[in-house]
């Protein structure tokens, strides 16, 4: 699998700031509390233990949301709830989503607390680049168990509290969910063109309850991950030109606070500078 080690020890070095109790980054962490529009809301983060997923986690406990976040790396996890719990109740489940029994603790943890669900975010995903006549099936097999079946099974199983809140859900997908125009990632399209249609095919039908249901297409974004595709490509890393994880949060928060008379169904999001493509 894809490591990237430079940028997560950037990110520690940023939780290690706001640990010391560095202004500016408490500063940073803190700079979008208020009005609490989250207060009395649950919701629940896969892959946040870093990069978007981390970012959306903070950005949701800012608001005063408690966190349920779900991810591999107890470490990571670690860092990313106490960065949240200044500002609201943070809770980690460090599991495999690809075992669906992994889930029982999480469900039960929501139906002896506050029996509901108002947000599920799916950020866990994994990538594998190569050109088909050399691409391994463990490797598509492996992305489409996290990448499709995962986020499936676990919207499966959280379904029932969803409905009971009306509540709102959102998938992180790719500009590869939406189009397949570059060589050695027809896997790892595959899988998000999936998401893709498993999300509106979940919009039609749980609309009628209530339920929002939001697909986010990015282009590059600046996270471990992108750092590794870029040094398996060859390419520099200049993660300055990029999406930040922050932009992805900013914008699904927006999304997600909007009014009940409204719903936004696909976003679309890309780096406004393009040197490496989207």
């Amino acid at each position: 699998m894809l490591k990237a080690h430079s940028f997560e020890k950037t990110e520690m070095q940023r939780t290690h700031a706001v640990l010391q109790g560095d202004g500016m980054a408490r500063a940073q962490v803190g700079q979008h509390l208020g009005g609490g529009r989250g207060a009395g809301r649950v919701a629940v983060v896969t892959g946040a233990g870093s990069g978007v997923g981390r970012a959306i986690a903070v950005a949701l406990a800012r608001e005063g949301m408690e966190l349920c976040l779900i991810g591999r790396d107890s470490e990571k996890l670690a860092a990313t709830a106490i960065i949240a719990r200044p500002f609201s109740p943070a809770t980690e489940f460090q599991l495999d989503l690809t075992v669906e029994e992994a889930l029982d603790p999480l469900v039960q943890h929501l139906e002896e607390g506050s029996g509901k669900l108002d947000v599920l975010i799916h950020c866990a995903g994994v990538i594998q680049q190569g050109p088909m006549e050399r691409a391994s099936i463990v490797d598509l097999d492996f992305q489409y168990a996290t990448n499709v079946r995962a986020p499936y099974a676990a919207t499966q199983r959280l379904l029932p509290l969803l409905v009971a809140a009306r509540g709102q859900i959102v998938f992180i997908n790719s500009s590869a969910g939406l189009t397949a125009k570059r060589p050695d990632i027809g896997q790892y399209a595959a899988t998000k063109h999936a998401l893709k249609a498993i999300a509106d095919s979940l919009r039609e039908e749980v609309n009628p309850k209530g339920l929002r249901v939001l697909s986010v297409y990015l282009g590059r974004t600046a996270t471990p991950m992108q750092e590794a595709i870029c040094r398996q490509e060859g390419r520099d890393y200049h993660p300055e030109r990029l999406l930040q994880p922050e932009d992805v949060a900013s914008v699904v928060l927006h999304a997600l606070t909007l009014p009940a008379t409204a719903e936004v169904t696909d976003i679309s999001i890309r780096p406004m500078a393009k040197p490496m493509g989207n």
